[in-house]
């Protein structure tokens, strides 16, 4: 049964109802959600399939306020301060899908969060977000992907069909658009096999950094990127590595390199780029690079 909560001067309870004051309401989110008075006491669960943030706003809660908060989607759900907020934990603020934890205000702007699991990572990858994608022209990843939650991040994109011969570029993105400015340098080299030739691509100042190609006759591209600092108000570099099979020149090319944009922007998430319009499918998976 819902309990009758919080409770109000004068009021009268049933046994059932007294039995029942255990049972926390649940508030269940399918979007990214900033915290109400009306959460305290409850059960915040969010079911969302990318990456989403659960924000804390100044002046919202008193000392005391608690607020049971769960991650059940398949998108890292992070825990953000509002302005002038401040969250302290022993532990990470963004939780995977299953992981939960108390949130605790201890005055108006500051906050403290008691994981109920522990995030065991010894400087490994954590799995932020992903999805497939269907005959697509761009696949962009979720606002927010990146966050200060993790300094670096590793991309990984596979292409499995293509409509036709394609060209494809990468470029950064904020707020949920992407930045097109003439800030990006890159350069990646690397062998062609059968017959084994060397190639070098690069350039400076252009729109978007170029990563490869595919030819429909034959997909096998796949793209893994490390991205440094996106987040943070710094140059931001990528490096990695992609491959692709070429059956019209019967050959196959792996290639690696690396690049940076030049402006000190800070960047959210990134966006894939076909030269053919909806002509891509595969999937995407990002992971964040624990520091400890």
């Amino acid at each position: 049964m819902t309990t009758p909560f919080p409770f109000t001067a004068g009021q009268t309870l049933t046994a059932a109802q007294l039995n029942a004051i255990t049972t926390l309401p649940i508030n269940d989110q399918t979007a990214s959600y900033t915290l109400v008075v009306g959460d305290v006491g409850k059960r915040v669960i969010m079911n969302v399939a990318s990456a989403n943030t659960v924000t804390v706003n100044n002046s919202v809660f008193a000392a005391g306020d608690t607020i049971f908060i769960a991650n059940k989607g398949a998108g890292t759900s992070t825990i953000t301060a509002g302005a002038g907020v401040t969250i302290n934990t022993a532990d990470s603020l963004a939780l995977v899908q299953h992981q939960s934890g108390v949130l605790v205000a201890q005055s108006a702007s500051v906050f403290a969060f008691y994981p109920s699991t522990k995030t065991v990572s010894a400087g490994g990858l954590v799995y932020l977000t992903g999805a497939a994608f269907t005959t697509q022209t761009s696949v962009s990843l979720p606002n927010s992907t990146f966050t200060s939650t993790y300094r670096n991040y590793r991309v990984i994109f596979q292409v499995t069909a293509v409509t036709s011969d394609a060209d494809f570029t990468m470029r950064l993105r904020a707020s949920g658009t992407d930045d097109t400015t003439a800030n990006y340098d890159y350069a990646f080299g690397g062998l062609s096999v059968s017959p084994a030739t060397t190639s070098v691509s690069g350039a400076q100042l252009a729109t978007s950094w170029v990563i490869g190609e595919q030819d429909a006759a034959n997909v096998a591209y796949n793209l893994v990127l490390d991205v440094v600092a996106p987040q943070v108000a710094t140059r931001t570099f990528i490096n990695g590595s992609y491959t692709y099979v070429d059956k019209a020149n019967s050959v196959w090319v792996a290639r690696f390199g690396s690049g940076y944009f030049r402006a000190t922007t800070q960047f959210d998430a990134l966006t894939f780029i076909s030269s053919v319009a909806s002509s891509i499918t595969g999937i995407y998976r990002v992971y964040g690079y624990a520091d400890s």
